[in-house]
This record gives structure tokens, sequence and C-alpha cells, in this order.
């Protein structure tokens, strides 16, 4: 794992307000928006070439990518903000791996926990536990970097719509939401999952479920029309 949010956080915010700014969704077209046209508002090219980058680095923003053309199929599906939100949240976490971990490993539980209160000091003790156990590159992290990405990570939760609050942040359980969800199923098929699997596996701890809540979820999702999902005995049918 590497910590990429040791530097910034998620840049959430900036990402929701380039994609609503942006016309057309080529690489070329986010490139310009940030760097040309000011459309973060940075007060210097250098500012502006320093954001960009990070952007990239957090949200691919290359249709070329298939994670990226997934994630563009659905926010161009669904408009409703908290839904794109999530969308978002999903494309970073996907692609980010030291998130992925935090996110499925330590946040899964706390989501699950109504008002669970998000702590610096015990996401830092889960990551030293991670360096001990599996995660060695982690154990080599400076006291500062560990805080800083502790810090970042639960900024981040917050400006995604997980959590509330400053300096003293309470989880928040996402509502069960189409965009992400597809979104999700899709990344896993382009892992070269089958349906079996991609219906079990732990990816979905990000939205707080735990593997035997998937299927009801994805029955709830069938019935309101975002998706076809069928189960019976060993033959599933899952369509997006």
């Amino acid at each position: 794992m590497v910590a990429r949010i040791s530097s910034r956080s998620a840049l959430a915010n900036d990402f929701l307000m380039l994609m609503d700014r942006v016309p057309g969704f080529a690489p070329v077209d986010f490139r310009n928006a940030v760097l040309k046209d000011n459309a973060l508002s940075r007060g210097s090219h250098s500012a502006r070439l320093k954001l960009f980058k990070e952007l990239k680095g957090r949200y691919i923003l290359d249709d070329g990518s298939p994670l990226f053309a997934a994630f563009l199929g659905e926010w161009q599906r669904h408009s409703e903000p908290q839904e794109r939100q999530l969308l978002a949240y999903t494309l970073f976490t996907l692609n980010d791996r030291t998130v992925y971990v935090t996110s499925c490993e330590w946040l899964f539980s706390r989501i699950r926990e109504a008002g669970s209160e998000l702590r610096v000091n015990d996401l830092l003790a889960f990551y030293r536990m991670l360096g001990k156990q599996g995660h060695p590159e982690i154990a080599r992290w400076t006291q500062s970097t560990l805080t800083r990405v502790a810090q970042h990570y639960l900024a981040s939760v917050r400006d995604f719509g997980l959590a509330t609050g400053g300096i003293r942040k309470v989880v928040v359980r996402p509502s069960l939401k189409p965009a992400p969800i597809r979104l999700l199923v899709r990344a896993l098929r382009l892992a070269g999952l089958a349906d079996a699997d991609v219906i079990r596996h732990p990816s979905f701890k990000i939205f707080g479920l735990a593997p035997s809540d998937v299927v009801d979820a994805l029955g709830d999702l069938n019935r309101g029309g975002s998706l076809r999902f069928r189960m019976q005995a060993d033959v599933i049918e899952l369509t997006l």
C-alpha cells in the first residue's frame, strides 16, 4: 500500500465540482478545465497543475480506463447529488489500496454501529496492526505520515457524506443507492469475477454491507428496477 492520501484528502468537493463543470468527459476536457479555465479557482498555474495531478491520481480522469468509463456511465445515468457523492467515493476507494483496506476492515464495523465516533487514535492503532499483520510497508511509515493518512482519510469520509462533524466525526450509514452498487459490480466483473463470486465479495463492506446482506440489497435494487437480480439455488442472474 502507498500513502497517497498523506499529502491531501480525497479532494472530493473539487472532484464533484469538476464533474459538474466539464462539458465533455475526455481527458483533455478535464485538464483544460483545471489548467486553462481555472474551473476550480486556484490562484496560480503551479497550484492548478498540482491539483490536476492529485485529482488524476485519485480519480483516473481517463475514459480509456475501463473503471473510469464505468464510473462515467453511472454518473451520466444518475443525477441525484447524494448518489453521485457515493459514486465518487466508490471510484476513489477502488482506485486506492490504502483507502480500500481501511474502508473494508476499519470503517465497515463502525458504519454498522449507529452513531459510532471516528477517532484518529483508533485509526492509528488499526494502521499499526496492519503494519504487523501483512502490510509491512505501513510499518515503515513515519509517525507523521501515519497521522496525516488517518486525518485525511477521516476528512475524506466526511466529505463523501459518510460522517458528520468537524473535530468530532460521527459515522453516517449510507442509504442504498443504485449507482455505487452498479459501479462496484462492474469493477468486480472487470477483475474477472463470476457473478457467484461477485455477490459474495467483501468489497461491499465499503457501503457497510456484510456478505450476508448483499443478496437482500441486490434484491431491493431489482425490485426498484435499478438492475435485474434473481437467485435460485446455484443459478444467479445479475444484469446491469
